[in-house]
């Protein structure tokens, strides 16, 4: 299926298509299923809060069990959500074609009135965020080479979406809470709602900016420009969270409060890089713990041409491979203040703390419909 029928349909009186009658015409060239509404009500014994699984900005998840016995993961886009019609369908589109271990498969969906859903399979033991990085309730003991693996896993699955699939598949969203766990603790990458399709042609996309704080590369979250070493940053981050035990969105690291990338490069130039590895890891091979925090170093590096592919990233963990450590450089910082300005006013500049006469070469007005307000970014 192409990405044309992705954009606004209209009638040639300029009156908007029937959605659902789109929608059918186009799944039925796919393997999605279509749901009735009626029957995913019974699943999720009408949407019980009980069997709530999960949420975010685009709606609310349900754990279900459809009449043949199956569990699913239903996705319920909210009346309020940000995620319109245009990407609802590239969601499934997306999803349909593509397969992968490490990957989340999609069951189908049901578009009926003003209900939008989508049906996963089902994945029982919740997301990273959750199951490791949760300070209290549903936290799961993960031994290195579980970590290791989860690692591996993701990375396989990311680059499989940026090196194999037809047109190449931009995420947009790494992040723990994205990562979601089978009963063997096996990663899937799941929410493709944010995600960008490449054609081979195109280096990068000016794009409005969706993700989340904390995983944000700083070209993306800056200028909008967004390229497959975006979701390569992202994975750097997340490999630190994995490794740690922290999350890199919720908490402040070191006497300086710094973020988590920054104090692992922080730790990193006092020779004291080890500390950053999770207190709760009893045993672990330090020689390969050490590698994996340094390809989220160069995963993280400032400059969105010195970061490896996914392809590469993947050989650097998986392969012993020679690490050419005088070439990694210093991150990129994405900071977000969520104070308000007056509308229409710049923003102001902070200079890169290291360099005071170098001021802040990104420059974003404060109407420009980011959600936050970026008022730094660095290398130091």
């Amino acid at each position: 299926m192409g990405c044309g029928w992705l954009e606004a349909v209209r009638s040639c009186k300029g009156k908007p298509i029937d959605v659902a009658q789109k929608l059918d015409k186009e799944l039925a060239h796919s393997n999605v299923r279509l749901f009735s509404y009626s029957s995913l009500r019974l699943a999720t014994k009408s949407f019980h809060p009980s069997n709530r699984i999960g949420g975010g900005g685009f709606g609310v998840v349900y754990k279900g069990v459809l009449r043949d016995g199956t569990q699913v993961a239903v996705k319920c886009l909210s009346a309020e959500s940000k995620q319109g019609t245009s990407e609802f369908l590239t969601e499934i589109n997306m999803i349909s074609i593509i397969e992968h271990p490490n990957l989340v498969q999609l069951t189908g969906c049901c578009v009926e009135g003003q209900h939008r859903i989508l049906v996963y399979e089902y994945l029982e033991n919740n997301s990273l965020a959750v199951a490791l990085l949760a300070s209290k309730g549903d936290k799961i003991e993960f031994d290195w080479p579980r970590r290791a693996a989860i690692c591996l896993g993701t990375a396989r699955g990311l680059c499989f979406l940026h090196e194999e699939a037809e047109p190449p598949i931009v995420h947009r969203d790494i992040k723990a809470s994205n990562i979601l766990l089978d009963g063997s603790l096996n990663p899937k990458i799941g929410d493709f709602g944010l995600a960008k399709l490449f054609p081979d042609n195109v280096t990068h996309v000016s794009t409005r900016v969706a993700g989340t704080v904390g995983y944000l590369a700083p070209e993306y979250a800056l200028l909008a420009q967004l390229t497959k070493k975006a979701d390569v940053y992202s994975f750097g981050v997340l490999m630190l969270e994995i490794v740690s035990g922290r999350s890199s969105n919720k908490m402040a690291f070191g006497d300086e409060l710094l973020l988590l990338v920054d104090w692992t490069w922080q730790l990193k130039e006092e020779g004291r890089l080890m500390e950053i590895v999770d207190e709760e890891l009893s045993e672990y091979p330090k020689d390969e713990v050490l590698r994996f925090i340094k390809v989220a170093l160069f995963c993280t590096q400032a400059i969105a041409k010195q970061r490896p592919s996914m392809k590469q990233v993947l050989d650097m963990l998986s392969k012993d491979v020679y690490l050419n450590e005088m070439s990694l450089t210093e991150p990129g910082i994405y900071r977000a203040d969520t104070r308000r300005s007056s509308r229409g006013s710049p923003l102001s500049s902070r200079t890169n703390k290291g360099n005071p006469s170098i001021t802040n070469p990104f420059f974003q007005p404060s109407n420009s419909g980011m959600s936050q307000i970026v008022t730094e970014i660095h290398p130091r």
